[in-house]
């Protein structure tokens, strides 16, 4: 039996991985649920909404499935999304972006997977305040190399060759392994020379050690058009944090949004599995929301287990309760207002039926 850190999350997310947790279970994949709370319950608790204990059960178990988490207000945290990431070193967001035969979208074809640095960049969090003594130390210190007003706050992008390396050469051991054809690495190197131009040196170079693979570049202000105007042209796209972040998002848009949308953060002693959209609180307790981002997140997280055949079925069953569209939430629906819509529940309990069917 595999023991997997659970944590329900804030506002809708109980109810997104209570349905998640039981397709799972619905596969008959043995598994054992350690449930630790994180965020606005356990800062009820324990006074921080990141107890110890979270990041302990994690890192014994080395799997996670989270639900969507709430940063309190005034809790000294920027992100408890962030600080796990950070304390766990979960370097690679793996993002698939597939559109399933009954979601509504303006495309008929993507099946695509973001690969995003999780570390660095511009989520560094090496920032100077306006006006503090250290922002005009630093403005100083950049005199005669920059000129920059003195109310100025400034941000600071980091792109390191060991972490360019690292989320590089994931993203092309996963294109091998899951049999895609395609890495696209997407950058600014004609304006950022020296951090996004590293990030794309390492790239070039790196693409050499996969030769079965193709290879390109693509600028991310044209990657944008380019995902709205033909995503079926990319396959896995691998960028750093901040684009990443935003082409993740573009790409939820394509198959339905971030209902639709699951993520994997990974790292090489542990990895997280969560919905990429937030805790919804106006939603909580309404049995109302989308789980599909939930149970594919779990699905996800089979396969990281090892667990191939199960997570297949897991999402082949999913695929076939949106096609047939009857036993759906109502952003699935043709009209959101379709009174025969069902909740989060019944969903789940609908894709239940399809594995048992299969």
């Amino acid at each position: 039996m595999r023991k997997v850190t659970l944590i329900p999350g804030d506002g809708i997310g109980p109810e997104v991985i209570e349905a998640a947790v039981k397709c799972i279970e619905a596969t008959g994949v043995s598994i054992e649920w350690e449930r630790i709370d994180a965020g606005e319950n356990a800062l009820k608790k324990f006074g921080t909404p990141l107890p110890d204990e979270v990041i302990d059960s994690i890192r014994k178990n080395k799997v996670a499935l989270k639900g969507p988490i709430t940063t309190p207000i005034g809790s000294g945290f920027r992100s408890v999304n962030v600080a796990l990431r950070k304390a766990l070193d979960l370097y690679a967001c793996v993002r698939p972006c597939k559109l399933y035969p009954g979601v509504r979208s303006k495309f008929r074809h993507v099946d695509l997977v973001v690969v995003r640095e999780n570390t660095e960049d511009l989520y560094s969090g090496i920032e100077f305040a306006e006006s503090r003594p250290e922002t005009g130390e630093f403005i100083d210190f950049l005199k005669g190399r920059a000129e920059i007003r003195r109310d100025s706050a400034i941000s600071l992008k980091v792109i390191s060759r060991f972490a360019s390396e690292r989320i590089i050469r994931f993203a092309f051991k996963y294109a091998l392994e899951n049999k895609r054809k395609k890495v696209t690495v997407v950058h600014k190197a004609n304006i950022m020379k020296y951090s996004d131009g590293l990030f794309l040196e390492v790239a070039r170079e790196i693409s050499k050690e996969f030769p079965n693979l193709e290879f390109e570049d693509r600028i991310v202000d044209n990657m944008c058009m380019q995902l709205v105007q033909k995503p079926e042209l990319y396959d896995v796209i691998v960028a750093p944090n901040l684009y990443g972040d935003i082409i993740s998002d573009l790409c939820a848009g394509l198959v339905g949004g971030l209902g639709m949308a699951p993520s994997a953060n990974i790292g090489d002693e542990a990895a997280i599995f969560e919905p990429t959209h937030g805790s919804a609180p106006k939603y909580a307790g309404l049995n109302k929301v989308n789980p599909t981002a939930a149970i594919l997140s779990g699905a996800l997280m089979l396969r990281h287990i090892g667990e191939n055949i199960a997570a297949q079925k897991l999402e082949n069953a999913v695929a076939s309760v949106i096609s047939k569209g009857e036993h759906v939430t109502y952003d699935l629906k043709e009209d959101p207002a379709d009174p025969t819509a069902v909740g989060t529940k019944e969903m789940a309990e609908a894709i239940i039926r399809e594995m048992r069917r299969t």
